[in-house]
């Protein structure tokens, strides 16, 4: 049967690198929280003020400045510490990505609530878990809200994030993945951190038996796909 659900959760596509960022939204109390707000904060405040919604929480999946805000290849772009001059709201973030975030958006400590995996929250009466899945970076995290998760970079469709970059690990992927990720509930959707599939969301149960890496039956087999070997 499917999951009845009670959250409101936009999704809205911005910037040139087709990032989603997602509003958390409690339509009985109208508070929310705001995941990965980056880009074109007018667009998010805009739709945040259509939809009378007060943000409580920012939830950061992990400390890339296309999801975060900061400086790019030469490039600004507003996010987060932007973001905190029109609401009052703490920054949720692994604990493991605090000084990755602190340096990446000049945030500082008084921002931000460092959270563990298996961590939960409210915003309203929605109640919101975080899932460390680290890989793409060593403090990525995922959020998980009535059987909707949304995946950050760790999880796209059809597909996963990169695990060539400063921070990255490919075996804490495969794990995060193949076990954190796998063992949720099939009818679980999954909405990504990017627009790289025509699809805007997945299920669990769909990557399970579609995603190449989610179906590698050994770490050693994912490595190798990835171009690594067992350290």
């Amino acid at each position: 049967m499917q999951a009845q659900h009670h959250t409101d959760l936009q999704q809205l596509l911005l910037g040139p690198m087709a990032n989603y960022v997602y509003v958390l939204g409690d339509p009985a109390t109208r508070k929310a929280a705001l995941v990965d707000p980056a880009w074109d904060l007018g667009q998010v405040l805009d739709r945040l003020e259509a939809a009378d919604y007060e943000v409580e929480k920012i939830l950061i999946t992990h400390y890339h400045p296309d999801h975060l805000g900061g400086e790019l290849m030469g490039e600004k772009i507003e996010g987060t510490a932007q973001l905190l001059a029109h609401v009052k709201a703490k920054v949720y973030v692994n604990r493991a990505e605090v000084p990755w975030v602190k340096r990446v958006a000049g945030l500082s400590d008084s921002d931000l609530v460092a959270v563990e995996s298996g961590d939960e929250t409210t915003v309203g009466n929605l109640k919101i878990k975080f899932i460390h899945t680290p890989g793409h970076t060593p403090g990525s995290q995922c959020f998980l809200v009535e059987r909707q998760l949304i995946s950050g970079d760790t999880l796209f469709i059809g597909s996963c994030g990169r695990v060539d970059l400063p921070g990255s690990d490919p075996e804490q992927m495969y794990y995060s993945l193949n076990q954190k990720l796998r063992s949720l509930d099939e009818d679980t959707i999954v909405y990504p951190g990017h627009a790289y599939a025509p699809e805007a969301s997945s299920t669990i149960g769909k990557e399970k038996r579609t995603n190449p890496y989610m179906r590698f039956d050994s770490l050693d087999q994912f490595l190798r796909a990835m171009g690594y070997s067992r350290r």
